[in-house]
């Protein structure tokens, strides 16, 4: 019996899914580029209709589609959840264009160039503790103190209050997989509840006591007599705080296992150093660390040869868009040498991430760090990925390695 779209999609839902999605998606593409899946939302994974469905102001974003198709219409009630419906993340114009423009002026490119400056330092006194111990756990050393420090400055998080937001933030991001569970709903309700009196208390101390960081500026921000209200900056505040280090993070853990896995690839950044900006997109591409984003129709649209209703559900495959073999050429090999990469890993149109530019420069950093402080770097073991789909990353990622 032949396989359908919707039997192979299944297969995402699995654990060998979750551990290694790209023959899957690959088997999608060539079934069925664009379908609509038993769970009542269409599928897009090619890149040119994922870029278009991203760039297509017929759709946009819809928190309650996105929760019925994920089984959980009974997300009122669930702090966790109830933050997706004000989120910037899931706002439409011209309340996102609000939103965000309020935030930008916040998110400059000095305050970004400001930590970029310290940045090199911060990074080299992380690599101490590999260097002494003739390796470790990359993720703990350096992929998560490294974004979570860059973004708690750029907030102005105090530096002994970091560390507590690492589990909350992950447990709070399997609210946005397909079929998050009971149990780990009320684990990411718990959470929330900590990080919006957190956010809180926080922001009321910004008020009494300015400081020169991006939540003083936001609440000092105003465009044409508007500002943003508490509520608004503290769910700015937790949107920007978990994207600003969970993605960054799985970006190096997932980079850096990328070359170690390919290493006559590393082999090249070692001899020709100049490649590595370009190896950042090229690891954007090859294994992000969000691979599926949502979008709901306005109106009715034909779409890939298909009709989208309004209202319908359409989930853009961002992990399958970045190995569409009609946009890269041999797309499952990672090639740090290819140009014009251009991945979608940062999404696309009104919705593109507003810290890509921090992420890659942070990813840059410290990849040429690593280069550059050891001669060798390589697997103590082989990693295993988080059991999650949406969001991926690393459990851990040990290694050995000698300056």
């Amino acid at each position: 019996m032949s396989e359908t779209a919707d039997t192979i999609f299944a297969e995402l839902m699995t654990p060998a899914g979750h551990a290694d999605p790209y023959p899957i998606y690959r088997r999608l593409r060539e079934t069925a580029p664009v379908f609509k899946s038993s769970i009542g939302a269409w599928v897009v994974t090619g890149y040119e209709d994922c870029r278009a469905v991203l760039r297509d102001a017929r759709l946009g974003k819809d928190w309650e589609g996105f929760m019925a198709a994920s089984g959980r219409s009974d997300w009122r009630g669930h702090t966790s959840l109830e933050y997706g419906a004000t989120s910037l993340l899931f706002a439409n114009p011209p309340e996102h264009t609000r939103l965000r423009g309020l935030v930008s002026k916040a998110f400059t490119p000095r305050m970004v160039e400001k930590l970029r400056a310290g940045m090199r330092a911060m990074i080299d006194g992380l690599l101490d503790p590999l260097e002494q111990n003739g390796g470790g756990d990359l993720l703990d050393a350096l992929a998560f103190p490294l974004p979570v420090t860059v973004i708690g400055e750029l907030l102005g998080i105090p530096v002994g209050d970091r560390h507590e937001f690492r589990h909350r933030i992950r447990v709070s991001t399997a609210t946005l997989e397909i079929g998050v569970t009971t149990e780990q709903l009320a684990e990411a309700d718990e959470a929330a509840v900590w990080m919006r009196d957190y956010f809180a208390d926080l922001v009321a101390e910004k008020r009494a006591h300015p400081a020169d960081d991006m939540l003083t500026a936001m609440i000092d921000t105003e465009e044409a007599g508007d500002r943003l209200t508490d509520e608004e900056i503290i769910g700015m505040g937790l949107v920007l705080f978990g994207a600003g280090f969970e993605t960054t993070t799985n970006l190096i853990g997932n980079g850096v296992y990328a070359l170690l896995d390919n290493p006559d690839q590393l082999q090249i950044l070692r001899d020709n150093p100049r490649c590595l900006k370009n190896a950042v997109e090229e690891l954007l591409r090859y294994d992000c660390s969000i691979q599926i984003t949502g979008r709901a129709a306005f109106e009715d649209i034909e779409f890939g040869g298909q009709g989208f209703a309004a209202g319908d559900s359409v989930l853009t495959i961002l992990g399958a868009a970045n190995r569409d073999p009609a946009r890269f050429a041999n797309p499952d090999r990672l090639d740090v040498t290819r140009n014009e990469v251009e991945p979608l890993s940062f999404g696309s149109g009104v919705h593109f991430c507003l810290g890509a530019s921090l992420a890659r420069a942070e990813g840059y950093e410290a990849l040429s760090a690593l280069l550059e402080r050891f001669s060798t770097i390589e697997l103590a073991e082989t990693p295993r990925y988080r059991d999650q789909l949406g969001f991926r990353g690393l459990e851990s990622l040990p290694i050995r390695c000698r300056r």
